[in-house]
């Protein structure tokens, strides 16, 4: 026999409704409509659900915000169309609630100060981290404020409880065996921040991929995942290792920086080097070839996330997720 209690969303669906509709009405919220308030009513008397009571008080004691904090302080940033993604999913879904957004670049003294001044006042409800570091004192800021916290991605000094990640390390080795199976030979990367877990993890696939096919992993050059980063270490790529007939780029905007420069050195593309992107950002598709990359999905990143915290700020326990990639083959590779 089952005696399991029934959950918030098994309420929601009872009444064909939001969790987040389920939330204000139990915590006799405004603007929730008479018909999705009986029916909430309803639904919880069907199923005998009972409020976690702990998560009832804290609620009425909400501020109704949430903080996106990101670790940078890049003017460019919102350039930047892996953020600009991430920034649509989050929206997505605090659309469907009473919550109001607020974003901090936190990775200047600056930015963390603010960071730390909203957290200290408990100006918000939660928090939702991204583009952690290593060691990023962000981590333990948010950790000892004690509110809920929800990391995009994850750091490589810690897994953190609540974690939104998508696979990198297959997703490269996925890349880089595409590579091997069109009989490229003398494949290079170009490698996002090290200091990142993204980062660490595209280039361990591709290590993982050369070695146990038994080519070379010495052809490298380190970027930072900006277009720039990628120019130059696609330059630095054919000075050191002309015999280079194709590349992992950890990122599509450093693989459009790799794309320029293989075409200022008269480099067809991909009949003398096959190029590789990561992320499958919008542009993708329209780069002179069409990229061939990894698909990560940005935007539900953003929307795992938030719905995570919300579900976190609701009293539950929800699971970690680790999303898949998947290889889009277009002409570069």
């Amino acid at each position: 026999m089952n005696t399991r209690p029934p959950t918030l969303e098994e309420v929601a669906q009872r009444a064909g409704v939001s969790t987040g509709t389920v939330s204000r009405v139990i915590n006799n919220a405004r603007h929730v409509s008479a018909k999705a308030r009986r029916a909430v009513e309803i639904a919880i008397a069907e199923l005998g659900y009972v409020p976690n009571t702990a998560a009832r008080s804290l609620a009425t004691q909400r501020r109704g915000a949430v903080v996106l904090a990101i670790s940078s302080d890049d003017p460019a940033l919102f350039a930047n169309l892996f953020f600009a993604e991430v920034i649509t999913g989050v929206n997505a879904v605090i659309e469907e609630t009473d919550l109001q957004l607020m974003l901090v670049l936190a990775a200047s003294e600056r930015g963390r100060a603010r960071l730390a001044r909203v957290l200290q006042s408990r100006g918000v409800d939660g928090v939702m981290l991204l583009a952690l570091k290593e060691n990023d004192p962000l981590s333990k800021m948010t950790e000892e404020s004690g509110l809920p916290t929800v990391h995009g991605g994850r750091s490589l000094d810690r897994t953190p409880q609540w974690y939104v990640d998508a696979d990198n390390r297959g997703g490269a080795r996925s890349a880089v065996e595409h590579l091997i199976s069109s009989g490229r030979k003398n494949i290079g990367t170009i490698t996002g921040e090290l200091d990142t877990h993204a980062g660490t993890s595209r280039y361990l696939g591709f290590r993982e991929a050369v070695v146990l096919a038994g080519l070379s992993d010495q052809r490298v050059a380190h970027g930072d995942f900006s277009e720039a980063s990628g120019a130059a270490g696609m330059k630095l790529l054919l000075d050191d290792h002309p015999d280079l007939d194709a590349v992992f780029v950890a990122s599509d905007a450093m693989a459009t920086g790799a794309l320029a420069v293989l075409q200022e050195h008269g480099k067809r593309v991909p009949e003398d080097v096959a190029v590789v992107g990561f992320n499958d950002i919008v542009t993708a598709k329209h780069t002179q070839p069409a990229l061939t990359t990894v698909r990560q999905p940005i935007e539900a990143l953003g929307r795992e996330m938030t719905r995570m915290l919300v579900r976190l700020l609701n009293g539950e326990q929800p699971t970690s997720l680790i999303l898949p990639t998947e290889l889009v083959i277009r002409d570069s590779a």
